[in-house]
């Protein structure tokens, strides 16, 4: 009952805690909807099967389960024949998915999954999307296609596929996406067997037809039913999942780290300016412990009524986000809310658990308080640092060095994550360690007004010299608003002249053939352009057993395989293996070593050379023509034309790019999402710390309205201590911005030294000042506004 007491007693002062769980837990509980909602969802094409019979899983060069290995013909037989004898099932069918896509009037048509368009004409069955008009494909010069896509039965379509565009008669059409070919034809393009759809008959027992699956199939492979079919993906679903899913969780991070942060400065705060209360209860005989469970009691129901909010909250912004995302292009089609109990209790469980860690370090030394501090000054023991605060401090800051002299020295895989992490330390060292700074500072930065005869600097000197620890919970929020805005608008700016310029260097001088509303370059693009680069990748499986691990027999890594042109490394049986590659699978120059392809067939190649890792190269490159026979789907990648040859645009769906265009145009596919994200934890974070600045701006004017009454009894006008009450925030603003500045250069100096390093070019710093600018300049608004406003209002009580 006390605690609930003094929550309403003194619900001003827990206001500003209040609202920042409700911030945090709301974009939480936002992002966390949005990713459950995000999930992978059993796609169209297989709704009509019970269960689906997937071959045996790989596992990356980490260890982590991959890709499946495709059977081959020869062992996918036999399962289809158990398949189709279940009790049951009306057919087992043989999902293969290739590259097809229509040339209309001499362009591509327009289809994201095209790359996995093709089918044979019985996997219609699984939707079961039905034949609309004429007949099913019986040679391989007919299709089967969408009635959307408006061509006729007996038309000729030209449609491109692997080895570049043919002619096809339209025999019939279907009331739903994809290109169906015969049967032959289908296993023509793609002979490796990835999945086998079990279609049932009407009122067939599920259970019984999974586990009769599960018998035949055995340890060959695995059976999938109910949501466990969602693991088929289109891989520009999969694609556009792994975007949003990124994006969504550095927000969640983000929101995470600031809600930590700020709730706690903010109950640290409120807890201080309450030293004399807690006396007069330890005077009345509340012992520590009772004065802890006090703090946090209370901030435990301060916790638990932001998480309510915040949630409601969270629930009602979600379709704002979604349709942000949406424009970004980064959610799977037909993306729609789910809410979930899980997203809001983990919501509220943060929003609680951050409040009471929160309040565990100011109840601890709450807990100190002497009965005699009842007489005293509240403010009386903000001074200095204690022993903990200097421990904690410097060794985070310690922390913060390493990783951002590693954030120079890490992946570009890694390197903008290290970055963050390294902010984000030395945000929280600078939050520690400002009680040294800001009496020091606020001398220097005072000192040319103390000869103007002014009361205004003399005050708010004394205030920052005399009450340092007060000052640095203000200045915390300040210091993650700037810095994020420092640090992701800098790594943003750094980024776009650093990679185009990079690109354009490693390819100076060539012609680059790419796709142009296309996933890939067919062989007829690869015929019209003989001269040049032209990688054939492919995901091929390696027995690890060759190697020197002791792996159990049977253990297949999987990875990019490239097939290469190039005379030197364009060799029958051999493989080149960069030394990271070689390392992980435990493979040495003159080993043998089994590959597995796409199309089930195993192909033991020796390892002729083990070369320093060149991403120009690849990890593992093989002969071209060795790719071709074992994965006729495979498309090529760009194709790097030298400048002593001509390139070729004749092929429909490709564009011809000189090297600054192409670095450029590489850059900026990505660029946009990178620019976006960047723009919205910017708004994120220092939205979020300007909120917590304006709070923790009006809870100190709050609790300074005692000496606002003794500085107005001694002759100050309503004027004079405003405008001290404004030089005082304006200074704490500074203090704070100058810190969010510099614990952002290590880190961003650390990122452009490594994209020196690996773009081969000079990469300096680059800071987008118009960000930085309005991020101090909002602060500062919204910190002057909370201050002079609860300052007004407090004089205007007092005069009356």
């Amino acid at each position: 009952m006390l605690i609930l007491a003094n929550v309403r007693e003194r619900w001003s002062g827990f206001l500003g805690a209040f609202v920042a769980v409700l911030v945090g837990v709301a974009l939480i509980t936002t992002t966390l909807v949005i990713y459950d909602s995000a999930r992978a969802k059993v796609q169209p094409r297989y709704e009509g099967t019970t269960a689906l019979a997937l071959p045996p899983q790989a596992v990356d060069a980490d260890g982590s389960p991959e890709d499946r290995m495709p059977w081959s013909a020869s062992e996918a037989e036999p399962l289809v024949s158990g398949l189709e004898k279940i009790p049951g099932v009306a057919d087992a069918v043989v999902d293969r998915s290739f590259y097809a896509q229509a040339i209309r009037n001499g362009e591509p048509v327009t289809d994201e999954g095209a790359d996995e368009s093709g089918h044979g004409f019985g996997s219609a069955r699984m939707a079961p999307y039905k034949l609309v008009s004429g007949r099913a494909p019986a040679a391989a010069n007919e299709v089967v296609v969408d009635r959307d896509l408006g061509a006729a039965v007996g038309s000729d379509l030209t449609v491109n596929i692997t080895e570049g565009r043919e002619q096809f008669r339209v025999v019939g059409t279907v009331d739903g996406p994809g290109y169906y070919f015969s049967e032959q034809f289908a296993a023509e393009q793609q002979p490796g067997v990835a999945a086998i759809a079990l279609v049932p008959d009407k009122d067939a027992d599920t259970g019984a037809i999974v586990s009769g699956a599960k018998k035949v199939v055995g340890d060959k492979g695995s059976v999938v039913s109910g949501d466990g079919r969602s693991e088929l993906q289109p891989e520009y679903i999969e694609h556009k999942r792994f975007l949003g899913v990124q994006l969504i969780s550095a927000m969640a991070l983000l929101g995470l780290f600031t809600t930590v942060f700020v709730v706690a400065s903010m109950l640290v705060l409120s807890t201080g300016m309450r030293r004399r209360e807690i006396g007069l209860l330890r005077t009345i005989g509340a012992s520590p412990k009772q004065i802890r469970r006090m703090i946090l009691g209370e901030a435990a129901v301060v916790g638990l009524a932001g998480s309510i909010a915040g949630c409601l909250v969270g629930i009602a912004a979600t379709p704002q986000l979604l349709s942000i995302l949406k424009g970004l292009d980064v959610t799977p089609p037909g993306m729609e809310i789910d809410v979930a109990a899980w997203p809001l209790l983990t919501g509220a469980l943060v929003g609680i658990g951050v409040s009471v860690i929160g309040a565990w370090s100011a109840g601890r030394k709450a807990a100190k308080v002497a009965p005699i501090e009842a007489l005293l000054d509240s403010r009386s023991a903000n001074t200095g640092m204690g022993r903990g605060r200097w421990i904690a401090g410097l060794t985070v800051l310690g922390l913060g060095v390493l990783l951002a002299i590693g954030t120079a020295t890490s992946t570009a895989d890694n390197r903008i994550n290290m970055a963050i992490a390294a902010t984000m330390t030395l945000i929280v060292a600078a939050a520690l360690l400002t009680p040294v700074f800001v009496g020091p500072v606020g001398r220097f930065l005072t000192a040319p007004f103390q000869r103007g005869g002014k009361a205004a600097p003399v005050l708010v000197r004394a205030e920052l010299v005399a009450n340092p620890r007060r000052a640095a919970s203000l200045v915390a929020p300040v210091i993650a608003a700037v810095g994020f805005a420092v640090l992701l608008s800098g790594m943003v700016s750094t980024m776009r002249v650093a990679y185009p310029a990079g690109e354009a260097l490693k390819v100076a001088g060539q012609t680059i053939v790419t796709p142009d509303g296309t996933p890939g370059n067919t062989d007829e693009v690869v015929a019209a352009n003989p001269v040049g680069k032209a990688a054939l990748p492919t995901r091929a499986f390696v027995d690890t057993t060759s190697g020197e691990k002791g792996e159990e027999a049977g253990s297949y890594t999987v990875l990019d395989v490239l097939g290469s042109r190039n005379a030197k490394w364009n060799k029958p049986g051999e493989a080149v293996l960069g030394e990271k590659t070689a390392g992980a699978l435990g493979l040495k120059e003159g080993q043998e070593v089994p590959v597995r392809f796409a199309d089930g067939a195993t192909v033991t190649l020796r390892v002729s050379q083990v070369l320093p890792d060149d991403p120009a190269r690849g990890d593992f490159v093989v002969a071209r023509d060795l790719v071709r026979a074992h994965d006729p789907a495979a498309l090529t990648d760009d194709i790097f034309v030298p400048g002593d040859a001509k390139a070729s645009a004749a092929v429909p769906g490709v564009a011809l790019h000189d090297a600054a265009e192409y670095a450029l145009a590489d850059y900026n596919t990505d660029a946009k999402l990178t620019e976006s994200l960047a723009m919205m934890l910017i708004v994120i974070a220092v939205g979020y710390s300007v909120i917590a600045v304006a709070n923790s701006m009006a809870m100190a004017a709050h609790g300074r309205r005692r000496d606002f009454g003794v500085m107005k009894s001694a002759g100050g006008t309503v004027r004079q201590l405003l405008f001290t009450s404004a030089g005082e925030t304006t200074l704490v603003i500074v203090i704070g911005a100058a810190l969010g500045v510099l614990v952002t250069l290590p880190p961003l100096a650390g990122m452009a030294a490594g994209l020196s390093e690996s773009t081969s070019s000079d990469v300096g710093l680059h800071l987008n000042s118009g960000v930085v600018v309005l991020a101090i300049i909002g602060t500062l608004v919204a910190a002057l506004c909370a201050g002079v406003a609860v300052t007004s209002k407090t004089l205007k009580r007092q005069a009356v």
